[in-house]
This record gives C-alpha cells, structure tokens and sequence, in this order.
C-alpha cells in the first residue's frame, strides 16, 4: 500500500496499529503529546518485530525496512499535513478525541479518511465536528492488535460507501478481516464483553464462585480464550468501567457497573498497567 496514514496517540492501541500500519507498507506518523510515550511505543513496535524475525516470520531485513516506516512526533502539524488516512487512538475520552477531530478538521487535508479506535463513542458526534462528516467511520482494534484478527468497521450517519471501502482496503493490507456495524452504543463486542464482564463482577460479590474458578468456567466450558477478569485485568478495569457507566447512560438499567467494579477502580485497583487488578501481577 502507499497511503500515508496518521495515527494519534501512542499508548498501547496505539503502537499496535502503528505496528499494523508499517507491516502494510505504510508510511506512518505517530503522535503523542509525551514524547516518552513515543518512545516507549517506538520500542514495543521494535519488540514485536524482533519477536517476528525471531520466529521467521519476517526477515531482519524486512524487520528494519519496516521500523523504518515509523515516523514519531509530538508536532500534530507534521503528523497530519500530508496524511490520507488518519487512526484516532486516544483514551476512550469523549473530549479528548473531540479535541483531536478538531485539530484533524484544522490540519489534515480535505480529502483524508479519518477514522476513530473508539469501542463504545459515537462516531457521529465525533464525525459533526468536521467540514466533510462523510469520511469519518469507527475502526475498532482489540489488544493486542498484532495477534487479533478482528476490525469493527462502525458506520455512522453519514458515512459514505467510499470511505467504507478505503477503511475496509487498509484492514485488509493489515491482515484484519472485518464486520460492518451500524452505530449503537458499544457496537457488537464491547457491547456483548461488558455484559459478560459486568455479570462476571456481580457473581463474585455474591460469592457465587472465586475470580479464578469463574474465568476457568469459561475458558474450560464456553471455550474463552481469556476469562472475563484475566481479559478486565488486561483492558483495565477504569476503562471497563467508563464504558459500562456510558452503555448505562444510553441504553438503560441493564448496564448498571457493578458496586464490586466501582469500588476495585475507586481502590487503584486497575490491572495489569498498575500491577494489581482482579489479580495480582509482579512488577
């Protein structure tokens, strides 16, 4: 491929898309306002990649051609000036990625397909602060991005058919394979994992069983890849946490946070990123 693709924001959604983006021949700009946030990003691409070539499935070669497409920045003009395709990948923060859509309208050209990594935010609303909403369209990764295969394709009201194809065109020079969702709250996986999740919390308060022997349950008897705390632990419990409360906002009772959940995130208690979680991680 030989679009020039932008990706904003540099945690752990966001290097891994930017590692999706090079592996696709793309020349890719990656913005963060923390530049030691770029470099730790910069590094976990380069790891992924010798992890690749360590197992031959690349080339060292191909490895450094494809670190090289990488091009960090804490400058937003550069990042966007001449991009064709832009990736949105700040926390799952309404005014944060208004914010960024705002500087995106500002500086990218006219002509660029934008897309936002949210899991649960309106692609609408986010696409009403542009000139051109009809180039706007979600594009939901999972973590980690260079192991999962999928890619929600989120329409939103005035997402046009051409933009559908450029979005679908990139995720399949990614590797992904994808499904089209009409926007909802949550679209189809967060929407399903918040659920499993939430009922997951509310059974271990009532002491129906132990964290580990529900995640066991499962993985053993519905063939989970991941329990529903291993996974919390992994995504963050405040992150689960601000989508249930905004799932509850907008489509009602059933999407309650579960007191357990609340109080775990009121605790520090927010996964693997801080140590402790569900479970307790060494750091």
């Amino acid at each position: 491929m030989s679009r020039r693709i932008a990706v904003l924001g540099a945690g752990t959604m966001g290097h891994g898309i930017a590692h999706a983006a090079i592996a696709a021949g793309c020349e890719t700009r990656l913005f963060d306002v923390d530049q030691s946030s770029l470099d730790r990003a910069v590094a976990a691409v380069g790891d992924i990649l010798g992890k690749g070539a360590a197992l031959g499935k690349i080339t060292k070669e191909e490895a450094a051609l494809n670190l090289g497409r990488l091009h960090p920045s804490t400058a937003l003009g550069p990042v966007l000036g001449d991009a064709d395709f832009v990736i949105e990948a700040a926390p799952e923060r309404l005014d944060l990625k208004l914010e960024l859509f705002a500087a995106i309208d500002a500086l990218a050209p006219a002509s660029a397909i934008v897309t936002s990594n949210t899991s649960a935010l309106s692609i609408t609303e986010l696409a009403a602060t542009l000139r051109r909403p009809a180039r706007v369209a979600g594009m939901h990764f999972f973590n980690p991005v260079h192991k999962m295969k999928l890619i929600e394709i989120v329409r939103g009201l005035e997402t046009s058919d051409a933009t559908l194809d450029a979005v679908r065109e990139v995720a399949a020079a990614m590797g992904k394979e994808t499904v089209l969702v009409r926007e909802s709250p949550g679209f189809i996986t967060t929407r399903v994992n918040a659920s499993i999740g939430n009922e997951a919390f509310y059974m271990l308060m009532e002491g129906v069983a132990s964290a580990g022997d529900i995640d066991k349950a499962l993985k053993l008897g519905l063939n989970h890849p991941m329990g529903p705390f291993e996974l919390v632990d992994l995504v963050g419990l405040d992150t689960r946490l601000s989508i249930l409360e905004y799932l509850h906002r907008t489509l009602g009772e059933k999407y309650r946070p579960c007191p357990l959940l609340v109080q775990y995130v009121r605790a520090g208690r927010l996964g693997r990123k801080v140590g402790r979680g569900v479970y307790e991680y060494p750091r």
